[in-house]
């Protein structure tokens, strides 16, 4: 019997291969290679002969060079960069009058002149005295102070480190109240607009609605067949929108409490949903690897967004370009153009799968979490700002509000409260599994600021839904911020 040898793409097979060779060398990646003393002097070697040979009769620059000194080296730098020979017969350019040496230090802007001269020191000068030997040069700094102070080395500008900015003071979390009432993972979290009730998704099949006020079960809605893994509540219409993994994408009318709408395409599990919060556009996710666009009402499908290679996990709308923001278990995010339906930027950094995003309310920019730590981010591009490390687990949930407090929930149980502006982490919850869980059910899947931004929900691998709130009563005297003026390590990666 012959079978089937299954085909694969050349993009597929490329990313093996390329995976095999990471995983090949990956114990060598951080060693740099050894020098070698002999090619590194002939490197030197050709290096002086090549570049500095019709420089190398001049006076070796020493301290306490004075400022006509140098600037006479700089007078010889620039005939040799316009191809004038010091030669017997130009043995004017050689020396020039003191006269001529200050009105060229006067006819040369200063910018040009510390150029030159910081050229002339760290380069002629170092390489001369230091031929065959390793390749050092004076920073800029000490030329300019040189220059500027008669050849003093005592009056160099020493650069500080940059420090940590000491963070904005948040009040403590504190654990307010727990609802019961699901049989299962509670996988998802939406508040309404008006600020009366939220809704939770769970892997019992149902979604809950419950009063925001008192914690007390409102409605439940069954009609998935699996886990629901988001909801979502539009602000333009009656409408609560779910997504599961039976593949369903579905839409309900809250005034009826019924489905009206099914949304037919993906392949495989949908893992989260969001709203345009301008169009009447919906977007959702998949384990299929790709992001759908939906139109509401039609329940056409604008645009199947490709491009991910693994799980697409959570996907994000905003009003601004970019329109949508994706982030896949390929370790990848993916800016994209709406109206094209393609990518406009994907970023790289993360060396895990990107289960999270959060946009931050006010500012133009955003965050996302993963197993090796959150990084935050500017639009449109995408350009890197910072490192969130600490929260040494699989962070499953973000969530900011407009104070500038992020909140990370990870698969261990564990709740990070961040200062945005300078990613200092200022708090660390781990809250009590519900009476006759096992501890390893105490992960957070989803957490939610409601829309007066003074309680966060979080849903829980217990079963239950958490609401925190501040603590009124703390202040600055009595929760200090454990803040020292470290140096800030930013990673560019």
């Amino acid at each position: 019997i012959v079978q089937d040898v299954q085909k694969h793409s050349v993009h597929t097979l490329v990313f093996r291969s390329l995976k095999r060779t990471h995983d090949m060398f990956v114990s060598d990646h951080a060693k740099s290679i050894a020098l070698d003393d002999e090619s590194h002097k002939m490197k030197m070697g050709v290096k002086l002969k090549a570049d500095y040979s019709a420089v190398l009769h001049m006076p070796v620059l020493k301290e306490g060079t004075d400022r006509v000194s140098i600037v006479r080296v700089c007078y010889s730098i620039v005939f040799l960069s316009i191809g004038v020979a010091l030669t017997a017969d130009t043995k004017m350019h050689r020396n020039p009058s003191e006269g001529g040496v200050h009105s060229m230090a006067l006819a040369l802007p200063p910018s040009q002149a510390r150029l030159d001269v910081s050229r002339t020191a760290s380069s002629v000068g170092d390489i001369h005295r230091h031929a065959g030997g390793a390749e050092r040069s004076h920073p800029p700094s000490t030329a300019v102070s040189l220059l500027e102070a008669g050849g003093t080395r005592n009056s160099t500008l020493a650069r500080k480190a940059p420090t940590m900015p000491k963070p904005q003071w948040h009040p403590p979390w504190k654990l307010f109240r727990v609802i019961s009432g699901h049989l299962g993972w509670v996988r998802s979290i939406a508040v309404e607009p008006g600020n009366q009730w939220f809704v939770t998704g769970s892997a019992d099949r149902t979604i809950k609605i419950w009063d925001l006020a008192s914690g007390k079960l409102k409605l439940s809605l069954t009609g998935h067949i699996s886990t629901v893994r988001g909801v979502a509540v539009s602000n333009r219409s009656p409408y609560l929108f779910s997504c599961g993994e039976d593949k369903q994408v579905k839409c309900w009318d809250l005034e009826y409490n019924k489905v009206i709408r099914h949304y037919h395409g993906h392949l495989s599990a949908v893992y989260d949903i969001d709203l345009h919060p301008t169009i009447d556009v919906l977007v959702t996710c998949s384990r299929d690897a790709t992001a759908r666009v939906w139109d509401i009402r039609s329940k056409a499908n604008v645009h199947t967004l490709t491009g991910h290679t693994n799980t697409v996990a959570t996907v994000r709308c905003q009003a601004a370009e970019p329109q949508i923001i994706t982030g896949s278990h390929d370790s990848t995010i993916r800016l994209w153009d709406l109206i094209a339906g393609k990518t406009r930027a994907t970023l790289t950094n993360h060396k895990k799968s990107v289960r999270t995003l959060a946009l931050h309310p006010r500012q133009y920019t955003f965050a996302s979490g993963s197993a090796d730590n959150i990084k935050q981010w500017m639009f449109p591009d995408g350009n890197f700002i910072q490192n969130l490390s600490g929260h040494n687990a699989i962070i499953n949930t973000l969530a900011v509000n407009s104070d500038g407090v992020l909140v990370s929930g990870a698969d261990n149980g564990t709740i990070h409260m961040w200062d945005w502006r300078t990613g200092y982490n200022f708090q660390r919850i781990h809250a009590a599994v519900q009476p006759g869980s096992l501890d390893s059910e105490s992960g957070i899947f989803a957490c939610k600021f409601d829309n007066s931004e003074s309680r966060l929900i979080c849903a829980e691998a217990d079963k239950t839904i958490k609401v925190y709130k501040e603590d009124d009563t703390a202040t600055e005297e009595s929760h200090p911020v454990n803040w020292k003026p470290e140096i800030l390590k930013r990673k560019r990666f």
